[in-house]
């Protein structure tokens, strides 16, 4: 049993029975260590975005186990989930309350999945563990913590939304498209938060990118999704040997056969 991700069977399925039945997740057996960083691509409707949903808890899948940290999450809902899982989707308006300030976002933060709301903000260790952490950033957020969130510019609030992410201290990370919605520059600079987070928060991180070179130059591991199912497996040693037409000629050799290499 393993102290990070276990997947076993996990199959999604929406508007089972119908005519416009569609199997979003046919059978995903995967283990992610902790600490480890998973790289997820694959086309349109390949199941990428639904199998983060199905961690998160978004959406509650049809069959199978999630166990997390030694913990069967299966039946738990998303609020629940909570407190183990941060989740970073494409738009930077998702991650926090624009109505809020940067201070009392990041406290939220710090309480994911516990009952404590703001008031963990207002001691002065919290504020140098806020200011620490967003001056990492280098974009002057550190003497923003009374302004409201929804000041901010697209990069600055996704930026944002990592430091809440790793003062919730997950187990799991779930990046779906987090990069996105941002210009070069500022995803480049959002890419480079990401892998310090992790090698700093030490949780086990699955990200989702349509960004060839990103998937193969991040990360510890690449998944390929199609149809439904991981099609391939690969870890650091070959993927870092390979081009991004290395991997667009390998997506399409695989297209929907649903066959899974075994990893080196």
């Amino acid at each position: 049993m393993s102290d990070g991700l276990e997947l076993a069977g996990l199959r999604l399925v929406h508007n089972a029975g119908r005519a416009d039945e569609v199997v979003a997740l046919r059978r995903i057996d995967l283990t992610v260590r902790p600490a480890e960083f998973v790289t997820v691509v694959g086309s349109n409707g390949a199941g990428k975005s639904s199998l983060l949903q199905a961690l998160s808890g978004a959406v509650r899948a049809t069959a199978g186990t999630v166990r997390l940290g030694g913990r069967d999450i299966t039946r738990w809902p998303a609020h629940r989930r909570a407190s183990l899982i941060a989740y970073v989707v494409d738009d930077p308006r998702l991650g926090s309350a624009p109505d809020l300030s940067v201070e009392d976002n990041l406290a939220l933060a710090m309480g994911r999945g516990r009952r404590r709301g703001l008031r963990p903000s207002r001691t002065a260790a919290r504020r140098r563990t806020m200011r620490d952490r967003l001056a990492r950033l280098g974009l002057g957020l550190e003497n923003r913590l009374t302004d409201r969130v929804g000041l901010l510019s697209a990069g600055q609030r996704q930026s944002l939304t990592m430091v809440m992410a790793g003062l919730s201290a997950p187990r799991l990370l779930l990046l779906d498209e987090h990069l996105a919605a941002l210009d070069p520059t500022t995803a480049a600079r959002v890419l480079h938060l990401t892998t310090d987070l992790v090698s700093t928060v030490d949780c086990a991180t699955i990200m989702v990118t349509h960004d060839m070179e990103h998937a193969l130059r991040t990360g510890d591991r690449l998944l390929m999704m199609s149809d439904g199912r991981t099609v391939a497996d690969l870890p650091r040693e070959r993927k870092n040997g390979m081009s991004t037409q290395d991997l667009i000629d390998l997506m399409e050799h695989h297209g929907d056969r649903g066959v899974l290499p075994e990893r080196a």
